[in-house]
């Protein structure tokens, strides 16, 4: 940790350097690229500064109370020598967590993508009720979400829907929502009161700037044909619809909620880099740790993650045991308690691959 610390401390230095020669100050982005950086590690760099005062303020004390002499005077080191340890392991700890690797995409924009599993028509229902949830917590961070896509069954729920959330920090703070939630309740259309188990998938997926992801004209297919399902005079009677191809991968985006087919070619595209982005994401993670397997989710579709048990009014988090027994608020959109634990759990585990 300390080898590391020091690199940052150097680095800090040239940063330092850099941002003073007038050379640099005459490139706006990368003067603001170094000041970002800069900006990021001095924190590390101050709190660091203050661990070797410590250090050598507690050596200091020691050396007062290895030694005879007024016994005032090894009352009082006697003293700081317990403030300064209490410190230190503060301190330590603090510095372990900033040396934690940044995710790049935590001040990113999100997509959210919501899908029916099992169930039929309930687990479309649940699917709805989850976008709502969603967005009710968007709006307690003052996120601004836009539905790019939707496919909504007769009954009020939706088969698929795609939200686009715009806030800082969304996709830090919901990224760990990626997986299968499942729904047990008893469905408005069972007349035995039997409880229904039902299934609904969630993809996270954080917005790709051309920086991130470029696409060529070349790998994309265009298809344009008429909407389908609800919507307004003119959406079902002419071709507004779109439907991307990514040629190279062979994923599809497809739109039709805007009247605008060069809205909803807009639309799909956004969703398509975010969808590559994901996808680069998945690979570069395989790559890196191939054997390792994140205590709060790795994103496979396929992983059950979190149940809501509506008899009991019951939530619970399988990836971190976690259960509260406040249904109803949790799907107003309070939700920080529960990604606040997942948060603290990812911390935890990766602290555990910091070097002493």
């Amino acid at each position: 940790m300390f080898e590391k610390l020091r690199q940052i401390e150097e680095r800090s230095r040239e940063l330092a350097r850099l941002l003073a020669d007038p050379a640099v100050a005459s490139q706006p982005s990368e003067y603001t690229r170094l000041r970002k950086e800069h900006a990021e590690i001095s924190t590390i760099v101050g709190r660091f500064e203050e661990y070797r005062t410590v250090l050598n303020r507690l050596a200091e004390a020691r050396h007062i109370l290895a030694e005879e002499g007024d016994r005032e005077l090894h009352e009082l080191a006697e003293l700081e020598v317990d403030e300064l340890t209490t410190r230190q392991a503060a301190l330590d700890a603090e510095l372990r967590q900033l040396l934690l690797p940044k995710d790049p995409y935590d001040d990113k924009n999100a997509f959210i993508e919501i899908r029916a599993g099992a169930g039929g028509d309930e687990a479309g229902l649940f699917a709805a009720d989850l976008a709502r949830m969603y967005t009710k917590y968007a709006e307690r961070r003052k996120w601004k979400v836009e539905v790019m896509d939707s496919s909504p069954t007769g009954v009020g729920g939706f088969k698929e829907i795609v939200c686009f959330v715009q806030g800082r920090g969304a996709w830090s703070r919901l990224k760990f929502e990626r997986g299968v939630h499942r729904v047990q309740r008893v469905p408005a259309t069972e007349s035995s009161g039997r409880i229904h188990t039902s299934t609904v998938t969630v993809a996270i997926l954080a917005e790709a700037e051309d920086v991130d992801i470029r696409v060529e004209d070349k790998d994309v297919r265009v298809d344009v044909y008429r909407a389908s399902g609800p919507g307004g005079q003119g959406v079902n009677t002419t071709d507004s619809a779109v439907r991307l191809t990514h040629i190279p991968t062979g994923l599809v985006v497809t739109c039709q909620d805007e009247r605008s087919q060069i809205k909803n070619r807009s639309k799909a595209m956004r969703v398509l880099k975010a969808r590559l982005l994901e996808r680069a994401q998945d690979e570069q993670a395989a790559a890196i740790a191939a054997d390792r397997k994140s205590q709060v989710g790795t994103g496979e579709r396929s992983e059950r993650i979190r149940t809501y048990n509506f008899p009991q009014s019951r939530v619970t988090d399988h990836r971190i045991g976690l259960t509260l027994h406040r249904l109803p608020a949790i799907l107003e959109g309070d939700l920080d308690e529960l990604i606040d634990a997942l948060t603290a759990a990812d911390r935890a585990e990766r602290l555990e691959h910091v070097a002493p």
